[in-house]
């Protein structure tokens, strides 16, 4: 392939499968994934199904790595007060010398409005509230005196200065949605755009919406990183492949593969169907590949992980 592209992994952070292992073999996945030549080292969020916290982690991995990215994906800022989250990511920025990029959602119908409740934030105006939380971090990213914020849903005067970015710019912040609101607010307020489209016509058009929004806000099409969130799974054959599929999103959403590769991107089977998979994605524009491992916990992550390694040597 001509396109030039970049390949990152999310390590399995639900708790339930760490329970008899030592949770600092994640930070040897981290630094297994750097040695591995990959480019960028994610971790999810929510409070639905007890995981390590992405943002723990990441400070963790930021001590143990040199090189790689590290990012959120995605994070749901409306778990936390945004204020202090600023400075917490702030703090992984300069921690990691400006290696941090921070994918950001607002949930999803019928799964998060628990999540919300547990953080005494109402569900309605989420999208509102997210767009306001981002262009407060990266005011307070950008300030070192106090300052007040007045937005559609957060209102906050006085606020203490806090500590800034590795770089004035600050992390940059992509938007995890795939509607057609979103992809117009990416356009115009995000720095990328992470979406798990089921096809990559779904994708290529996708993109086309964000980036005709962004030249309509007078920014250039390529200001928006085209990214990918995309379920990984290398077997020796097809079947085998989407059995262990059914399991992982049976046990990680309550529902198997079926519905599940409806609304997100999956790659599984062998190695020559998961790089024809990839590949189609990469045509349709995505630029950098935000992996999961379709594995519950450590078992078995450092096998995909070295499988993984040689689809990205076939796609470049």
């Amino acid at each position: 392939m001509n396109q030039q592209f970049s390949l990152g992994v999310m390590p399995p952070l639900a708790a339930g499968p760490w329970a008899d292992a030592d949770l600092r073999g994640l930070l040897d996945f981290a630094r297994a994934i750097e040695d591995l030549g990959f480019d960028s080292l994610w971790a999810n969020d929510s409070l639905v199904r007890p995981r390590i916290e992405a943002l723990t982690f990441l400070s963790a991995a930021a001590a143990v790595t040199d090189r790689i990215a590290l990012g959120t994906a995605a994070l749901q800022p409306v778990l936390r007060r945004p204020v202090q989250t600023a400075q917490v990511l702030a703090s992984i920025d300069r921690l990691s010398c400006g290696r941090l990029t921070v994918a950001v959602g607002a949930g999803f119908p019928g799964l998060s409005e628990v999540e919300y409740s547990a953080s005494e934030v109402p569900w309605p105006r989420r999208f509102a509230r997210l767009d306001d939380t981002v262009a407060l971090w990266r005011q307070l990213w950008n300030t070192k005196e106090p300052s007040s914020f007045h937005g559609a849903v957060l209102h906050l005067d006085d606020i203490p200065a806090g500590i800034t970015p590795f770089s004035a710019l600050g992390p940059p912040v992509w938007l995890a949605a795939d509607t057609t609101s979103a992809r117009a607010r990416t356009g115009r307020i995000y720095d990328g755009w992470l979406p798990y489209p089921p096809t990559p016509q779904g994708y290529r058009s996708g993109l086309a919406e964000v980036r005709a929004a962004a030249e309509h806000a007078g920014r250039t099409a390529d200001a928006i990183t085209a990214a990918l969130f995309v379920t990984v799974l290398v077997t020796d054959d097809d079947d085998d492949a989407r059995a262990k599929l059914d399991h992982f999103t049976t046990q990680t959403y309550g529902f198997g593969i079926d519905a599940a590769e409806q609304i997100q991107t999956y790659a599984a089977g062998t190695p020559d169907v998961v790089v024809a998979r990839l590949a189609s994605f990469i045509d349709a524009g995505a630029r950098h590949l935000v992996c999961r491992i379709g594995v519950l916990g450590p078992d078995g992550f450092i096998d995909q992980v070295r499988r993984l390694q040689t689809i990205k040597d076939a796609l470049q």
